[in-house]
């Protein structure tokens, strides 16, 4: 298992935080996801077997907000509308 923190832009509120949470909460392989509107970060725990960092950044920007790895220096662009209703 891995965690890791990761870098997300366009949360506009706590319930964006929420959203994201249980975007990757629904994912396979993801064991926990904790996500912080203020400090515009998720913290993510998840079977390295199963995923990799970029597939994280990809539930992510699949939930409509851009992501980064915080050991990373580079960022995925997403499109700017939430897809909340995946769950």
């Amino acid at each position: 298992m891995i965690k890791k923190t990761y870098n997300i832009e366009g949360m506009h509120c706590g319930a964006c935080s929420t959203g994201i949470e249980m975007f990757l909460s629904n994912t396979e392989g993801i064991i926990s996801a904790k996500v912080n509107y203020e400090t515009k970060t998720g913290e993510v725990e998840y079977d390295e077997n199963k995923l990799k960092d970029l597939d994280i950044i990809k539930v992510i920007e699949e939930a409509g907000f851009k992501s980064s790895s915080s050991s990373s220096s580079s960022s995925s662009s997403s499109s700017k509308m939430h897809k909340f209703n995946k769950f």
